[in-house]
This record gives C-alpha cells, structure tokens and sequence, in this order.
C-alpha cells in the first residue's frame, strides 16, 4: 500500500511570534514551486502562544494549503479548572489539523503517563483532529534489550479503546529517545526494523489492513543529509523533525527529500 508522506516540524520551545511567522512564510515560499500533488504532507508545530499567527500566514495571507498547522500538546478534558493547559477547541479555532503527543519530552520533565496520552488521543480524533502519538526508548532500555518490548507497551496502552477506523486515521512517530537533540541517528535499517514492529503492533490492535494505513513516521536528529536514506526504507512514512525544522532551508530540503 502507498502512504503518503509526512513531514512535521516540532518548534518545540522556540520563536516568538515574529520568529514563527518568518519561519513558516520561509517555508511556504520554499515549496511554491511545487504544485501540492508533488509534496508530502508538511506540517509545522509552533508553541501555542504563535499558533494565531502561523494559523494566519498559512490559512490567510498565503492560502497555498500546503502547510498544515499542528499544536505540540494539549489537555484532554474540554474545559475547567485546569491552569496552565490548553483544550482541543482552543487549538481547533485556529484550524489545526494535528496536535503532537507523547513526546518523550514531555512524558520525561512533565509525568505524562500512557494512560494521560490515551486520553489525549481519545478526545483528539473525537474533534476531527490527528493525533501525532510519539513513542521511543531510552538508551538504557535499548542496551538492556528491551526496545520492542517497551515500544509495543506504549502504542497498545495510546491506542487502547480506539476504534479501528480511528487507528488508521492517526499517526505514530518513533522516536528513539537517545537520538533527540543529540546529533545522534538511529541507523536507517534499525528505524525501519523498530517501524515495522510497531506496525506488527497496531495489526494487532486494529487490524492488518488499518496497519497498512497507517503513517508511521521516524523523528530524532533528522537532517537533510539523512531523510533521502530514511525514506528509503520500506517503512519510514515520514520524519518528525526538531532542530532541523527551525532554519525554512535544512526543513525544505528534507521536504524534498522525501518527495
């Protein structure tokens, strides 16, 4: 089955406003001269103080279509008492079509567990959005040997309850932890290996034909001069990008790198 790229570009804890408007319009004015048939699905996640304005130079100003917005985080109950977190709906008014979970980044320095991105995934496909559920081990658990087994827990507890359709609609991102930030890259075999399981994973869960489907995309220190090996391989669908995503030019060329 033939998946459509995606390339997705984590801000992470960068820009301001201004910032986040010069990198975007950077980026749509790299992949002008491509008609959107030609591209694979690319998608920015700036902070949430920045979303209005990238929602505007994308949906407004440019009106291309072919950027996608994506918040990096969100919380699952639609409204309270809940200081500091953002809902669905609040990231919904600005036409997001993705929102990132899961990040190791936030599992790691926040406590978020399995149970809260279950949650998160539930109340996200719920409105119409696609989760970017992330998953990944650490150094120690890779040397003690236990990658897959750690991996597989992660993606049965995110897609516990969901329905199959649903399964299909979304998309995981492998992300070995060890290679975030780091200059680090898992070796493209090795990614691709750990792809595959996930997939023989979400089989399991919601079918052979929605694993089929599914967009399962590597991330961790991908630069221009590894997407072209990455995509290569017969299960990378795609990247979710961090450093590299934050200069228009290295996060064009890795755009058109998976083209």
């Amino acid at each position: 089955m033939t998946r459509k790229p995606l390339i997705a570009g984590n801000w992470k804890m960068h820009n301001t406003t201004a910032e986040a408007r010069e990198l975007v319009v950077g980026v749509m004015q790299g992949v002008k001269e491509f008609e959107k048939s030609e591209l694979p699905d690319i998608v920015v996640a700036p902070v949430f103080t920045s979303i209005p304005a990238v929602s505007e130079e994308i949906f407004e100003k440019c009106g291309c279509g072919k950027v996608a917005l994506a918040a990096q985080n969100c919380y699952f109950e639609p409204k309270g008492a809940f200081t500091g977190e953002i809902s669905i709906d609040m990231i919904k008014e600005f036409k997001a079509e993705y929102i990132i979970i899961g990040h190791s980044e936030r599992r790691q320095y926040f406590g978020e567990t399995d149970e809260m991105i279950n949650s998160k995934a539930k109340a996200i496909l719920a409105a119409g959005i696609i989760p970017i559920i992330c998953c990944g081990e650490t150094l120690e658990q890779r040397e003690a040997g236990v990658t897959d087994a750690h991996i597989a827990s992660q993606i049965v507890k995110a897609l516990e309850g969901i329905t199959p359709a649903d399964v299909a609609k979304s998309v995981i991102a492998y992300e070995p932890i060890w290679a975030i930030g780091t200059g680090k890259t898992c070796d493209s075999v090795e990614a691709n290996r750990v792809i595959a399981e996930i997939r023989k994973v979400v089989a399991q869960v919601a079918g052979r034909e929605n694993a089929d489907k599914i967009r399962i995309l590597y991330g961790g220190s991908v630069k221009p001069s590894t997407i072209k090996e990455q995509m290569a391989q017969s299960d990378i669908d795609g990247a979710l990008v961090g450093g590299a995503s934050l200069k228009a030019d290295d996060f064009v060329e890795i755009i058109k790198g998976a083209m």
